[in-house]
């Protein structure tokens, strides 16, 4: 795949912008905002999408299909690191020396005058990100914003507001968080991933050390998980306990969390309550799962630490209504709910799962899982196995999403299957189709059916929904 040179003097004008792979949420969402400073915005993707249909309404020129001719006279290009050394309009780039970005640094030089509010983590940053924005929006303010999801009360994971604060969710994937001159950092959890880039979790951990020294005015961190304990032991290393609390602001359930979230209740949209300062101030979401509760006491701890009335701040986060790809519904076929879920490593499974729990009532959950990148399959098979096996009545396992991986021998979907204790709950089937008719099969009235992964599983929910329209229907 594609690595970007992270350390590239970025030229003061990029004059015209051509986005390879500019289909996705993120690089639609930069090339939005290109778009709305004036750039002449081109790019190209595999295939046709709403992000697609939506630039091109915003005045860019976008090819299907990736063709070296497609660069045109572009004066740069941006990549994302999901492409390949030989993308023909990467190596016609090469070849006329063009500035070559990965996104996260064109966003980073578009954004460098912005006080920057940074969301990371393995998981949560995009609904994290989303809260916030909403939380800020509810309080009157005019962010600017790049998530990795469409917010859905707002139809975009991109905008250009008037206010100096521009929130970002910072992709810790292969580094590129570290580009960001942030102000204000949020990490939501490291919980260990993306070890294929960065060899150990050692130096997974310590990315997020120097992401966290790197804020200039706070970092907001959780105090529930164990690398996110680690990194703030670091971070805190050597100061003051007056410049510790100044500096770091710690939210969970942990009785000595800065921001503690308590009280919660999962029954249906999350309740819960958050302590801080000696006061309690409580919410009910519109999401479920007890997770969401503890991303709204992150989001809430970042708007207090901005300077916003805790009250106020609360009651607006409340109001975010989720984001796409995350525990949305796409539709009921003879009492069986299809959903779809981006969740693509075992903690993040077992949250979604666990937050459909809460609300399938007497029906059982079906997981359709598509497992993303090999190696990640390689690493973490019997993790997935043990939290689907746990957390879902039924699995259905797809094929390996190899995206920015070649394939490697051996590895397939049934390395996740084949760990099951009891075969009786899983089947692995690779073909969509059979797949789409196995689920029709075994679905039942109350049912709820809940694809996972972060490649193009959300594409099989059509299929999904025609086999139970045939046999349901």
């Amino acid at each position: 795949m594609i690595k970007p040179d992270l350390n590239l003097t970025i030229p003061d004008q990029l004059g015209s912008v051509h986005f390879v792979g500019v289909g996705g949420s993120g690089m639609s969402g930069i090339a939005r905002l290109f778009l709305n400073q004036g750039y002449t915005v081109t790019g190209s993707d595999a295939k046709d999408s709403p992000n697609v249909q939506a630039l091109r309404e915003l005045g860019a020129t976008v090819y299907i299909g990736h063709d070296a001719a497609n660069v045109g006279t572009a004066d740069s290009l941006v990549v994302t690191g999901a492409l390949w050394q030989d993308n023909p309009e990467y190596v016609l780039a090469n070849e006329r020396g063009l500035p070559v970005l990965h996104r996260a640094q064109a966003l980073a030089w578009l954004i460098r005058q912005h006080r920057l509010v940074s969301v990371a983590g393995a998981h949560g940053k995009t609904t994290s990100t989303g809260m916030i924005v909403t939380g800020l929006l509810g309080l009157g303010q005019d962010p600017s914003f790049v998530n990795g999801g469409v917010i859905e009360s707002l139809g975009v994971s991109s905008a250009s507001g008037a206010d100096d604060l521009f929130v970002v969710e910072a992709d810790e994937s292969d580094g590129s968080f570290l580009l960001y001159h942030t102000a204000v950092a949020l990490v939501t959890n490291v919980d260990p991933d993306h070890l294929d880039h960065y060899g150990s979790l050692e130096a997974f951990e310590a990315a997020f050390v120097e992401f966290s020294r790197n804020a200039s005015e706070l970092v907001v961190i959780s105090s529930d998980d164990v690398g996110a304990v680690r990194v703030t032991a670091a971070i805190t290393a050597g100061l003051s306990d007056a410049d510790a609390a100044a500096r770091v602001v710690t939210f969970g359930e942990h009785p000595n969390s800065t921001v503690r979230v308590h009280s919660i209740t999962t029954t249906g949209p999350v309740s819960f309550s958050v302590a801080w300062r000696g006061q309690d101030y409580s919410a009910t979401l519109r999401i479920p799962g007890k997770h969401n509760a503890i991303n709204a006491a992150g989001a809430f701890a970042v708007l207090v630490g901005l300077g916003f009335d805790p009250a106020a701040s609360l009651d607006a986060i409340a109001g975010f209504g989720g984001t796409q790809r995350r525990f949305e519904l796409h539709g009921t076929v003879g009492g069986v709910s299809v959903y779809d879920d981006y969740a693509h490593h075992p903690t993040e499974v077992a949250a979604a799962l666990a937050a459909a729990r809460t609300v399938v009532g007497e029906g059982r959950i079906i997981a359709v899982h598509q497992p993303h990148l090999y190696s990640r399959t390689r690493l973490f098979a019997r993790e997935f196995a043990e939290t689907l096996e746990a957390f879902a009545d039924q699995t259905i396992v797809l094929g390996v999403y190899g995206a920015r991986e070649d394939p490697e021998p051996g590895v397939t979907g049934a390395l996740v299957s084949e760990r099951f204790r009891d075969p009786s709950h899983v089947a692995y089937v690779p073909d969509w189709q059979d797949a789409a008719d196995y689920l029709a099969s075994i679905a039942r009235d109350g049912d709820f059916v809940v694809t996972l992964g972060c490649g193009d599983v959300n594409r099989i929910v059509p299929q999904l929904l025609a086999s139970l329209e045939k046999v349901r229907g």
